[in-house]
């Protein structure tokens, strides 16, 4: 996989969102493509597979309330990652970054990891 093709996936993946169009969607996952949301934190929820993954995604960019900001992204070889902030309808937001893996132009691999409201961890003295 050129790194080329893989910016161009994750382009169009950045653009699904940010233009709320799921369509785009249809054609950059892969069959066996497997995805971790964020929540329920830690681990979040595995989904496993086309259907479902496209759902998901789909139901996300669709929404009209809540919003993605594309921070940066950076490309190497076949794996992308995606350093993002989500926004909610309410005026919150949330930071994150998804690490993606791109095989034959599709996603094969979507891993997000998010930072979480709490407490700061102490400082060692």
């Amino acid at each position: 996989m050129q790194p080329r093709e893989t910016a161009e996936v994750i382009r169009r993946f950045n653009q699904a969102f940010e233009e709320h169009d799921p369509v785009i969607f249809e054609d950059l996952i892969a069959p066996d493509c497997v995805m971790e949301s964020i929540q329920p934190a830690p681990d979040g929820t595995r989904y496993a597979g086309y259907d479902v993954n496209l759902a998901f995604w789909q139901a996300m960019a669709a929404d009209r309330v809540n919003r993605f900001e594309v921070e940066e992204t950076f490309v190497m070889g076949d794996r992308a990652n995606i350093r993002w902030r989500f926004h909610f309808g309410d005026g919150g937001s949330v930071r994150g970054v998804s690490l993606i893996r791109v095989r034959n132009g599709q996603i094969v691999e979507a891993l997000a990891y998010a930072k979480t409201p709490g407490q700061s961890a102490p400082l060692p003295e």
